[in-house]
């Protein structure tokens, strides 16, 4: 596999390049801070770090939004960057208003993928309802890796105002954080959206992060073919296609709703 890894140099440039980016946002739309999802994840945990960095923990809110099958492990982690970070926070359950949805629509009661999906819409109302009462700015906490292959749900934890980690690849986040600080335990943790339950994020994709981010280096970012790239990552060429294919599919995540073209 390709090593992604940054120099120390490097490291502390991602660190203000992504400070500063925070800080314009923030100040491009007049906004008096940020909300950020916290669900006990490496992803959510490194946004916080940087986002508090760049404004001040008293001007970042975290919400901790637990559903049924959350781990209490993953929502105890959340609270625990909150306080770390002496940042305000507020945890809300999502499994209720995820019930009234149900009753509204019965027929989809047991389609794990709609409920999971639905799921993550209601966490980006609830990021959004308390970012417009207090005037801030909802920072998106999901990385490049997962963007390419559409490893989120549209209109969920897709909503949001800015990627602050977006250009870092699964691996870079995790070295990122591990240099800002955030515990080892953290760092190292098992990836997964909590969707439903027991779902990992490697599991479901079917190929472990540090094949997923040599594939899109290489191949979907960079140059090479699909059998290049299987021969210098010594994988199948059937594992490149399938990345090809999840990139090519997730296409509509990445891109704002298309309208007709206009007529003359």
């Amino acid at each position: 596999m390709l090593d992604l890894r940054f120099s120390e140099a490097e490291l502390e440039r991602r660190r203000d390049h992504i400070t500063d980016f925070v800080q314009s946002q923030i100040d491009a739309a007049g906004a008096d801070g940020a909300v950020l999802g916290l669900s006990g994840g490496i992803d959510s945990t490194l946004t916080a770090h940087l986002a508090v960095e760049a404004l001040g923990a008293e001007n970042v809110h975290g919400l901790v939004l637990p559903a049924r099958v959350s781990s209490e492990g993953n929502m105890s982690d959340a609270e625990r960057v909150a306080q770390n970070l002496e940042i305000s926070y507020d945890v809300i359950e999502v499994e209720p208003i995820v019930d009234t949805l149900l009753k509204a629509y019965p027929e989809a009661e047991g389609d794990r993928e709609a409920v999971g999906n639905a799921r993550a819409r209601v966490r980006a109302v609830l990021n959004y309802l308390v970012a417009n009462h207090e005037d801030r700015l909802v920072l998106g906490t999901g990385n490049r890796s997962e963007a390419a292959v559409g490893y989120f749900t549209k209109y969920g934890d897709g909503a949001v105002d800015c990627h602050p980690i977006g250009n870092l690849y699964k691996a870079q986040v995790r070295q990122l954080a591990r240099h800002v600080g955030v515990p080892e335990e953290l760092a190292a943790k098992t990836a997964t959206a909590e969707l439903w339950a027991d779902q990992t994020d490697e599991d479901e994709m079917g190929v472990s992060y540090e094949t997923l981010d040599s594939i899109l280096a290489t191949h979907i970012d960079g140059p090479l073919s699909v059998d290049a790239t299987a021969r210098l990552l010594e994988v199948e060429a059937e594992t490149v296609e399938k990345v090809r294919g999840m990139y090519e599919r997730s296409e509509h995540k990445r891109r704002v709703p298309p309208a007709p073209e206009q007529l003359d």
